[in-house]
């Protein structure tokens, strides 16, 4: 299994991860407009006719901002709790004939590839992050979580490949800009993950086949990618050039699950 970031922050989201037997690609949420979607597909050589279907993990714009537009182009399903879907009514361009209702911790299949939501603690309805699941690999996605749980930890355990957030340094965002309201939200339990959380979640999981660990959703503002990598290669025993970090404009390269 195949994966890469179209752009990975707080100005846009989106993951693509291929389907079996050459079926085309899947998209995890999508932030950005169809033209900026289509271009940032063109540097992985992919076309939008290759889409088969679009999963959202939360309402909030940089995830499902350009969704509905996009399935509706493409023709194709919108996967969602029915909180987020819920939740994305106040978007001009939200299609109900486009949902499917997904239930978290409740497998399906799309296209040949294993596909398990489960729910993460995040200040939006009904938020899920994602495994899938081929023959040979299991791949987990995580970010847009302000803490850990056991149950993540568990619907975790024995991913071949990770996309976790790395969204801040603490001492970044105390000493930066922001405003109070806006740090405690990003720093609380329903916010995003600090650098040496995300280490501790991943310290925390069945590491076995774990061997492609991807730092994302980083600040512009209150992280820089060479503390991430830090945080995360001294769990993953290895350089910190070695972790990959989905980068804001620029995504990453395709990986291997």
């Amino acid at each position: 299994m195949r994966f890469a970031s179209l752009g990975s922050g707080s100005e846009g989201n989106s993951l693509v991860v291929e389907l079996p037997e050459d079926e085309g690609f899947l998209l995890v949420d999508c932030g950005f407009a169809l033209k900026e979607v289509a271009r940032r597909l063109a540097r992985l050589q992919l076309e939008l006719s290759g889409l088969r279907a679009i999963l959202v993990t939360h309402e909030h714009s940089d995830h499902v901002g350009g969704v509905f537009k996009l399935a509706v182009a493409a023709a194709v399903p919108v996967y969602l709790t029915y909180g987020t879907r819920e939740g994305s009514r106040r978007l001009p361009t939200f299609d109900e004939q486009v949902c499917r209702l997904i239930w978290p911790d409740q497998p399906i299949e799309i296209h040949g590839l294993g596909v398990t939501p489960f729910a993460v603690p995040h200040d939006a309805r009904e938020p899920v992050q994602y495994i899938f699941e081929d023959t040979a690999s299991r791949l987990g996605l995580l970010t847009d979580i302000g803490r850990s749980t056991p149950h993540v930890i568990g619907a975790l355990a024995g991913v071949s490949a990770l996309v976790l957030e790395a969204n801040h340094d603490r001492s970044m965002l105390a000493d930066g800009h922001y405003p109070p309201a806006l740090k405690r939200r990003i720093g609380g339990d329903y916010g995003h993950l600090e650098n040496q959380a995300a280490a501790a979640i991943l310290a925390s999981l069945d590491r076995c086949r774990l061997h492609t660990v991807v730092a994302a959703h980083l600040s512009r503002h209150n992280n820089r990618a060479e503390l991430a990598r830090l945080a995360l290669a001294a769990v993953m025993n290895c350089a910190p050039e070695v972790i990959p970090v989905a980068d804001q404009d620029l995504g990453s390269a395709w990986l291997r699950a």
